[in-house]
C-alpha cells in the first residue's frame, strides 16, 4: 500500500474532490449531485474561504478535511469549524481519518487558532471513537440548534 500524505487541496484536486465530497453528502443523506458538489468545491478554492486537506495515497485523493474560518465570542479568539471530515469506503480503517484529523490540528495551531470545533451525527460511532481518542471532548453544556432560512 502507498504511503498517505496529507496537504492542502489545490484547484487540480477540483474533480477528484468533488466526488469525494458528493460522497460526504450523500453519506448525510443528501442526494447525489456531482455538479452540486464540484460548484460548491470550485468556490470554496476560489474564495479562499475555507481550509481544505486532501489525503492522497499514490495518485488517488482518498478522503479530505474541511475547515472553515470563525471566532469565539466568549473566548475573544479566532477558531475554525472542522465541517466536513470524509474518506472513501474502500480506504477506511486504515488510518486516513486519524491522519486528516491530526494535520487540521496542526495546521489550527500553525494558524493560531485558539480552538476547533466539530458536531457529527449522533449514530456516527465510528467518527465519534475516534475524536475522543485524540482528545477531542463532547460538549455536555450546550444544545445546537438549527434554523433553515429557506423552503
Amino acid at each position: 500500500m502507498s504511503s498517505l500524505n496529507v496537504r492542502m487541496a489545490t484547484p487540480s484536486d477540483l474533480r477528484e474532490l468533488a466526488e469525494l465530497f458528493d460522497g460526504y453528502r450523500q453519506f448525510y443523506r443528501q442526494a447525489s449531485d456531482l455538479e452540486r458538489a464540484r460548484d460548491f468545491i470550485e468556490e470554496r478554492l476560489a474564495r479562499n474561504d475555507s481550509w481544505i486537506l486532501v489525503a492522497q495515497r499514490g495518485d488517488n485523493l482518498v478522503g479530505f478535511s474541511q475547515l472553515y474560518p470563525s471566532f469565539s465570542s466568549t473566548h475573544t479568539s479566532r477558531i475554525a469549524i472542522l465541517n466536513d471530515l470524509f474518506v472513501a469506503a474502500p480506504a477506511r480503517r486504515s488510518g486516513v481519518a486519524a491522519a486528516l484529523l491530526l494535520a487540521s490540528q496542526d495546521l489550527g495551531r500553525k494558524l493560531g487558532l485558539s480552538a476547533l470545533e466539530l458536531s457529527t451525527a449522533i449514530d456516527n460511532t465510528g467518527a465519534q471513537a475516534l475524536y475522543q481518542k485524540y482528545g477531542w471532548i463532547r460538549d455536555t453544556e450546550f444544545h445546537v440548534f438549527s434554523r433553515a432560512l429557506a423552503d
